[in-house]
């Protein structure tokens, strides 16, 4: 989808030129492999980095068109949600220096965007998915204003023809309706490529996914969605389900999902997986197509395969296939889509080096790996992995080992001796191998935020945790002190940024509430076993239509006779409510003014929270 002049494919015309185009795209792929016209030599590498834009209260701050402007540098480019913004890195020669070069690149790429978001009151951070999300930052209006992905978001809903159904369950479960897929803006990655020489792509194709599990939990950095505990790397089912293009039936539904790890290993052609991709997933967009791929390289011309890219800018394996062209010269590379961004740049860096050195340090005994392990097992793995994170457990090579035991007893060493053999400074393994080491023995990110915001909420109400969590992932960030070297948080830990106490910082989420039919003697009783002292009374599409006190109940006691007697009786309807986003002053003043200790909290007609004297 990088390509910015989309539009939605409908027409009949329309589709039948973009399918000649596609189809054009493969036969000239299949020619450039066939004449040894692919680029085998040297091997590159090089990466994306996504970030959150965020203001002075660790919110995300909707100004990255802004900030773009200002930057005024090709390598940053725009997401899909007005807080999140991306670097294209430079191609680096896998040797010598070479991630400590690209580290380089990018602190100062990262530096130039801080200068000028300071500018604009805004700070960055990195981290996986955002802590302080919330509801309000996945509208439409969130989007950013760019064609592309409004054209993305129709063809895709129109393809599905319902909401987005989400649910994810980890020790927290979170259900939702959503209707666009700015859920996906939700993620940031930072994305890895490893350029392939196509005389060795499907067998490296499918170490890929072998290892994808083991890499995985070591780098999980995403465990909270609206403040929800989930999967140590919630971006995985996320990802999945914000963009799924097939519609929940009472059908068993035996399609891929666009996002997609895969079915099964990799037997034939490398076009027969750009093949499968076309067969299993239709065009959602189309762009204008000026030549025929196949007369380009009859003319003597390397064609960038438009229609191609396009689609499989829609088609997202977590180890994508890529096709590029680079000082005129065609090749052939994997992306590494699941590694998230942060917690710094070094542990990215480091992932980056671990996953490379994987790669290209594979055992020739795994050459065939499709015949030594069952590809179940290996897609077992990843999403263990994403669940889990350090403490999944894998099925490798028919043993079941940790995590930990197979990143450093086998894996490390594996990387070290890729990287030797590709030329990379035994400096730079060791700075950056180190890290993952460091990992596998204290904590990784996800374990870091899980520990410390569980610290936090001793003390704290969830906003005002998730809000000081953010702050001190962003100062420790700032040093880029790798990971497993942060203390965790306790309880008493706060941020030296001033947060506007609202509230959504002290309000009671957890709430119990009744039906005004409800008999009033359960609703009594209730609330002496859970110690209430207000009672909400929402009625069947959950709107609040009124509150029941014990000092009301206390005044009344007389007049309740028996159990026949329901809550609509005695709840007060005529209700004075706040919204979560008023200042804590503001509430304590109406609760003055209106001599009540309670006040419930509304977003249009439904309940979200109570706020009661106690709480200040």
């Amino acid at each position: 989808m990088g390509n910015l002049h989309v539009t939605k494919l409908s027409k009949k015309k329309d589709k039948a030129n973009y399918i000649h185009h596609l189809t054009k795209d493969i036969e000239a792929l299949d020619y450039m492999i066939d004449n040894d016209m692919i680029e085998k030599a040297p091997i590159r590498i090089g990466a994306e980095q996504e970030f959150c834009l965020v203001n002075h209260e660790f919110l995300p701050s909707g100004n990255a068109l802004d900030i773009l402007k200002d930057i005024d540098d090709h390598h940053f480019t725009t997401e899909i949600g007005n807080y999140n913004l991306e670097i294209n890195l430079d191609p680096f020669e896998l040797k010598d220096d070479c991630f400590s070069q690209l580290h380089k690149q990018l602190k100062t790429l990262l530096n130039k965007a801080k200068i000028v978001a300071e500018k604009h009151n805004t700070k960055i951070a990195l981290t996986g998915i955002l802590p302080t999300l919330s509801l309000k930052h996945i509208t439409i209006d969130n989007m950013t204003p760019i064609k592309r992905y409004y054209v993305l978001n129709e063809a895709i809903k129109e393809s599905r023809k319902q909401d987005f159904d989400i649910h994810i369950k980890g020790v927290d479960e979170l259900n939702l309706l959503h209707d666009t897929v700015m859920l996906e803006g939700c993620n940031t990655s930072f994305q890895s490529h490893l350029q392939i020489n196509p005389d060795d792509f499907i067998k490296s194709y499918n170490w890929a996914q072998a290892i994808s599990g083991p890499v995985l939990s070591a780098c999980t950095n995403s465990p909270f969605l609206f403040g929800k505990e989930l999967w140590s790397e919630t971006r995985i089912a996320l990802f999945t389900q914000s963009v799924d293009t097939r519609a929940n039936s009472f059908l068993l539904n035996e399609k891929q999902s666009r996002v997609s790890f895969g079915n099964s290993w990799e037997t034939g052609s490398i076009t027969d997986i750009f093949k499968d991709n076309i067969s299993r997933f239709r065009s959602l967009v189309t762009a204008e197509f000026d030549q025929d791929s196949l007369d380009m390289l009859h003319n003597g011309e390397i064609p960038k395969l438009n229609a191609l890219s396009l689609h499989n800018g829609t088609v997202y394996r977590w180890n994508r296939i890529c096709y590029g062209v680079g000082g005129g010269k065609p090749h052939l590379r994997i992306e590494n889509r699941y590694i998230p961004s942060g917690p710094t740049m070094k542990d990215e860096i480091a992932n980056m080096m671990f996953w490379v050195g994987l790669m290209v340090g594979r055992p020739k005994g795994e050459d065939n790996i499709h015949e030594n392990m069952d590809f179940k097992d290996v897609k077992s793995n990843f999403f263990a992995a994403a669940r889990y994170g350090m403490a999944a457990q894998f099925n490798w090579k028919g043993k079941t080992v940790s995590s930990q035991n197979l990143i450093l007893d086998e894996l490390i060493p594996m990387a070290y001796r890729g990287l030797y053999k590709m030329g990379i400074s035994p400096k730079d393994a060791e700075n950056y191998l180190t890290v993952i080491e460091n990992r596998a023995k204290i904590h990784n990110g996800s374990q870091w935020l899980v520990k410390s915001y569980r610290n936090l909420l001793k003390s704290k109400k969830p906003n005002e945790a998730l809000q000081v969590l953010t702050a001190n992932m962003y100062l420790k960030q700032e040093h880029d002190y790798p990971v497993s070297s942060w203390r965790v948080l306790d309880q008493n830990d706060h941020t030296t940024f001033n947060i506007d106490k609202k509230v959504l910082h002290v309000m009671s989420t957890d709430l119990f509430s009744v039906d005004k039919k409800d008999s009033l003697e359960l609703v009594i009783h209730i609330m002496k076993w859970k110690n209430i002292h207000h009672m909400p009374v929402i009625n069947g599409k959950k709107d609040l239509v009124g509150l029941l006190s014990w000092k009301d109940i206390e005044n009344n006691i007389k007049d309740i006779e028996d159990s026949t007697q329901c809550v609509q009786n005695f709840m007060k309807e005529d209700l004075i409510t706040i919204t979560k986003d008023k200042s804590i002053r503001e509430a304590q003043m109406i609760m003055i003014k209106n001599r009540i200790n309670c006040l419930p909290v509304v977003k249009g007609s439904k309940l979200v929270g109570i706020l009661t004297s106690n709480d200040f």
